[in-house]
């Protein structure tokens, strides 16, 4: 069975694209620069003042561009999509653990997960952005003869690079 959109017939304040394109943006930004500035204490210590205009102006800047409130937007529903699968996962794990998940999640599990939860994020962003379908149409259609090429090529020399660093610094510890 394919999940379904929701479909809501009413208006709501929350609803309203002033709201849903340009306060909660604005809101969400501003807080997340104003955190970052006070924990990472780079404008100085105890300068709240400078710290909440800077994030004014980062979160104004960001609600004047309608591509980057557009990005914003529809990432959030992926983030809450995400945090909902997670959490179940969690509870799952938990149920058959006892004392703190942390402790007792196996480390493959966490390791997994640090891997997923970056690509996904990526390929969520390249999919809202279009930079997927463009990525796809290089690599696929246009000229795509002459780019893997390059990239093969390119990845042999690294690789042979990497070859000849590992190789020397092996065979100059063994001589000693």
């Amino acid at each position: 069975m394919a999940a379904e959109g929701f479909t809501y017939g009413g208006q709501t304040i929350l609803s309203n694209p002033i709201f849903v394109e340009t306060i909660l943006p604005f809101l969400l930004v501003f807080t997340i620069v104003f955190a970052i500035l006070q924990k990472s204490k780079i404008l100085g210590e105890g300068k709240k003042q400078i710290d909440a205009i800077v994030s004014l102006v980062v979160g104004l800047l960001v609600i004047s561009f309608g591509q980057a409130t557009g990005i914003i937007v529809q990432l959030i529903p992926f983030l809450a999509v995400s945090l909902v699968i997670i959490l179940v996962l969690m509870l799952l794990l938990g149920s058959f653990m006892k004392g703190k998940l942390e402790e007792n999640l196996p480390k493959g599990i966490k390791y997994v997960l640090m891997a997923v939860v970056p690509i996904a994020v990526v390929i969520a962003v390249m999919y809202i952005t279009n930079a997927w379908i463009y990525l796809y149409d290089i690599i696929f259609i246009a000229g795509s003869s002459n780019l893997l090429t390059n990239i093969f090529f390119i990845g042999i020399v690294i690789g042979a690079i990497i070859f000849v660093l590992v190789g020397s610094k092996d065979s100059g510890e063994s001589k000693k």
